[in-house]
């Protein structure tokens, strides 16, 4: 369908046409007549079939016809500022757009002032529970990755954002987007919304089995691999290349995406062309400036992107996954390496898919087959619009049995079911007080009520549910985060507000509470804290390795000096008390300026663990100063220094040095060695013996005599012969 024939203002039409959007995908068609008409919808179709660009022009179309505001909801960082330059296109309109991924006990008030805004869906939740004023103004709710419902960490906030939506303003339309999955009838149903569903795809999807150089796609056509005697998925990659194609092997364990794409790089440098060399090169070097410090990671991902080939997994940093992004795109990287991360994240299409591994080892159950969702969601990233008549994805087998159970388990298996996670007691605790709280349910039966709006409520009988919503609110009674008054009637305490707003686990803050009661009897360590902190289920703790009888001999030495009560000597609970101090001690040795790569290599761990670790430990840090404020006033300075040592990886005399912009604690450690120990210390310096500081150059030692308020003016000669 040509873009004329929809029923839009030829200012959006205009917009279109100027991004080369001159019409509309089949899927497209059929649902912007239902969406442009307010109808809810759920648009469940496959990876680059433009399924945010219906969501986009139904925005656009209601808010320029109606006023108001629309609220954009993803699940990830990386997905809300790929949104929001898309939706950024749309500002000649006059439309405001905003972003909003950030502080979470914060209203944000500067969104108000944005017409549509672009926020992950717990920023989502924390904008409700901070009651914002413009709730009603909402005329259009997104939610993208809907799917994701069914995964118990997002699941959830995602369930209860929709739900509160559809009772504090039901005018609202909602426009859920997904990838196919089998029961979105199910969902379009609860959402009273229009389901599309849809397999067609802009650049045709063969999906195939790979055994003896020989592929068996779904098409019903077997194709030979040409190419030199390599192992299976060294032939793949290099059939690929050859016919100018870019590849994306998935892999199950984050050291097989270093180990593979070490080994895929001989192959891929045989392929570059000098232009591909050139912009590796530039690549490499403007990642290599914005590191704060270089470790063994980098230097593996750097020895890989000179040869045109990365890895990807959640332990890089978002500088080195920015990285590999670009590149990808840019196509000057041919071949990434990934672990499943990759498939929900952003849009990286590929000419052809590799997954190597359809089993993934878990601690609970052992080896075990991936879902076939999460098989498709890999799979999907095949075929990239503009430059391929079709994609790939290719499994591979390892003999002739094995290749007809993948072809028909996975190749033309239906994908499971989704269904609500909000039923485990931390997701009841934490929203049934979210609830109570914002005032927006105050009795038992509005609890219910509440409950039974939900997707987990529709999937299943409230009466079969009654016992752990009952559990849930007897929890959140006795620790004295809520209380009930006359008539059945709820009333949420400080310590529930507070706990709320904070947007952490009611049991977080209990064992946060209990630790700053201890902390009255004593003057508690650094370590104290930050094992009170990491003892808490909001902090995901590392895993105990056979190797780390260190950690043992550390919770001796440090015996009496826990805020928290170490479990009995070698119960299955000690053991997660030495997980949670293990996790400790790696903030312990971050903020004692031990460097990233030590860390590194100690903890096993990668450059993005580490800062997950950080944000995580600064959040419930901040959370632990606002209930000393309450509960033991006089920890809340050595709380406020250690969360600024958190924040920037320092010991405490750095902490007025790094304070300035682009000083993190490398430089501000150069500069208290050379004798600057404040920022006092720096002013009336000469310009010129500020630069000759290690690792502060011209450029910052300029902006540190701007900062400071003093000009350079009259130093330029002096420093053009430095330079």
């Amino acid at each position: 369908m040509k873009i004329e024939k929809i029923p839009l203002s030829n200012d959006i039409i205009d917009i279109l046409k100027d991004y080369d959007i001159n019409e509309l995908y089949p899927p497209q068609a059929e649902a912007l007549p239902y969406v442009l008409k307010g109808e809810n919808m759920v648009l469940s179709i496959p990876t680059a079939s433009g399924k945010s660009l219906v969501a986009y022009i139904a925005i656009v179309n209601k808010l320029l016809k109606e006023g108001g505001k629309a609220l954009y909801v993803v699940p990830l960082k990386a997905l809300a500022r790929e949104k929001y330059e898309e939706l950024s296109l749309f500002q000649k309109l006059g439309l405001k757009v905003g972003i909003s991924t950030g502080d979470l006990d914060d209203s944000d008030p500067r969104l108000a002032r944005f017409d549509i805004i672009v926020c992950t869906s717990e920023k989502a939740d924390s904008l409700l529970r901070h009651k914002i004023t413009w709730v009603d103004k909402i005329r259009v709710l997104v939610i993208d990755e809907i799917h994701l419902i069914h995964d118990p960490t997002r699941g959830p906030t995602l369930e209860v954002i929709i739900s509160r939506f559809k009772a504090l303003n039901p005018t609202t339309q909602i426009i859920a987007l997904s990838a196919t999955i089998k029961n979105a009838t199910e969902l379009s149903i609860w959402l009273d919304g229009k389901l599309i569903q849809s397999d067609w795809r802009p650049v045709t999807l063969r999906e195939g089995v790979y055994f003896d150089h020989i592929v068996k796609f779904n098409d019903g056509k077997d194709e030979k691999i040409e190419g030199s005697e390599k192992k299976s998925l060294e032939r793949l990659v290099e059939n690929s290349l050859v016919n100018g194609g870019q590849v994306l092997v998935f892999v199950n364990t984050r050291r097989s995406t270093v180990s593979v794409a070490n080994k895929l790089s001989l192959i891929v440098e045989q392929h570059l062309s000098k232009k591909d060399n050139s912009g590796l090169k530039k690549l490499f070097i403007s990642s290599k400036r914005q590191l704060p410090e270089l470790t063994s990671i980098d230097k593996k991902l750097f020895y890989c992107l000179e040869r045109g080939v990365a890895f990807h997994n959640a332990g890089l940093s978002s500088i080195q996954r920015r990285t590999v992004e670009q590149g990808f795109k840019d196509r000057i990287i041919k071949v990434i390496v990934a672990t499943p991360t990759l498939a929900a994240g952003i849009n990286i299409p590929a000419q052809r898919v590799i997954i190597r591994d359809l089993w993934r080892y878990d601690p609970n159950f052992g080896m075990h087959p991936i879902p076939i969702l999460e098989y498709k969601q890999q799979a999907g990233r095949a075929g990239r619009p503009r430059y391929d008549k079709f994609g790939e994805a290719i499994t591979i087998a390892k003999n002739e049995g094995q290749k007809d159970e993948i072809f028909d388990n996975y190749v033309m298996g239906d994908t499971e079911p989704i269904f609500s996670k909000l039923g485990s007691q931390s997701a009841l605790r934490m929203h049934l007080l979210a609830a109570i709280a914002t005032n927006f349910v105050n009795s038992m039966d509005g609890i219910y009520k509440f409950i039974d709006s939900t997707f987990y409520a529709y999937q299943s009988d409230i009466n079969t549910l009654k016992d752990e919503i009952d559990y849930a609110v007897d929890f959140l009674i006795k620790n004295g985060f809520i209380e009930e008054i006359s008539n059945d009637k709820f009333l949420s305490t400080l310590f529930g507000n507070r706990t709320s707003s904070l947007y952490i686990d009611p049991l977080s803050a209990l064992q946060l509470k209990k630790a700053l009661e201890e902390s009255c009897n004593r003057e508690p360590s650094s370590l104290a804290f930050l094992h009170a902190v990491c003892a808490t289920p909001d902090v995901r703790s590392l895993y105990m390795r056979s190797s780390d009888t260190w950690i043992e001999e550390k919770a001796e030495r440090s015996r009496g000096e826990f805020l928290l009560e170490p479990p009995v000597f070698a119960s299955e609970e000690y053991e997660w008390f030495l997980s949670d101090l293990k996790t400790a001690s790696l903030v312990e040795d971050w903020i004692n300026e031990i460097i990233e790569d030590g860390i590194v290599n100690k903890y096993n761990v990668g450059p993005g663990d580490i800062h997950n670790i950080v944000e995580m430990v600064q959040w419930l840090l901040h959370a632990a100063r606002e209930f000393a404020r309450m509960y033991n006033f006089d920890c809340v300075s050595d709380i406020s220094d250690l969360l600024l040592r958190v924040q920037y990886g320092c010991k405490k005399e750095l902490l007025n040095l790094v304070s300035l912009k682009n000083i993190g604690r490398i430089r501000a450690r150069a500069l208290f060695n050379e004798g600057f120990k404040t920022i006092g210390d720096l002013r009336h310096v000469p310009l010129k013996r500020l630069a000759k500081v290690k690792t502060i150059g011209v450029g910052v030692a300029k902006s540190i005599k701007s900062q400071i308020g003093e000009s350079v003016k009259g130093e330029d000669k002096e420093l053009a012969e430095f330079t």
